[in-house]
């Protein structure tokens, strides 16, 4: 996924309100961000870090600037929640997903089980529908080893059942964790932080839904698929 338009790099002051964050700019000027992710941030939101922001395309927009990426130790971390199913369907499309190659028709946001849309529904003649539910990745708190979630998310054990319901009615359904990571060997749930979803994908499993994880590379330009981690639990 190539970014539009150049990044801006600066500084972060802080987070706020969830969807907000101020940022000092190379130039010197202190903007205010969208922040495109619900979630905790633990670990990925520091003051004072090195962080990118997308101009907005939109001249009608109240926020101006979009927070992207943040630098972690030696590597950009990418923290907005609104990119994964693009980055996932051009590399599915680009054949650099090979366990979801061999289909034809790649659709996203389609409705499906109660009430619930899929991220990308996959088809092709003479093989079953694939049903792909897309996670974004950005916690780490052991070195090399990305963790989901980073909060409690009802949501997303719900949607653990929906894609068990698929699976019995003789479809392929599968979790892809999308770490936006540069620094992670392997993946496991972070089942402390919510018990609930750890039981809920791993019920998921045992009835036949499959998990993969895949790292990227992040630069200011782009952010592509990279890599195949291992899945601890």
């Amino acid at each position: 996924m190539q970014f539009p338009d150049p990044l801006l790099r600066g500084r972060l002051v802080k987070r706020y309100k969830r969807f907000m964050a101020d940022v000092v700019l190379d130039t010197g000027e202190t903007v205010t961000a969208h922040c495109a992710n619900t979630g905790a941030m633990i670990g990925v939101q520091e003051p004072e870090s090195e962080v990118w922001l997308s101009p907005a395309r939109n001249p009608d927009r109240k926020l101006k600037f979009t927070w992207e990426m943040i630098r972690v130790a030696d590597g950009l971390v990418g923290i907005n929640t609104a990119h994964p199913n693009k980055i996932v369907a051009e590399a599915i499309e680009g054949g650099r997903i090979p366990e979801l190659s061999g289909y034809t028709n790649l659709r996203r946001e389609v409705k499906y089980g109660k009430n619930s849309r899929i991220d990308i529904l996959l088809s092709a003649d003479g093989k079953p529908d694939c049903y792909v539910e897309i996670k974004n990745v950005h916690l780490m708190r052991t070195p090399g080893t990305a963790e989901f979630p980073d909060s409690v998310s009802t949501r997303a054990a719900k949607h653990q059942a929906e894609l068990t319901n698929m699976v019995a009615k003789g479809a392929r359904a599968v979790t892809f964790y999308l770490c936006q990571r540069t620094d992670c060997d392997d993946f496991q749930l972070a089942g402390d932080i919510d018990p609930g979803y750890a039981d809920a994908a791993a019920e998921a499993r045992s009835k036949g839904v499959e998990s993969l994880c895949y790292a990227c590379n992040l630069t200011p330009e782009a952010i592509t698929v990279s890599r195949r981690l291992e899945i601890k639990n």
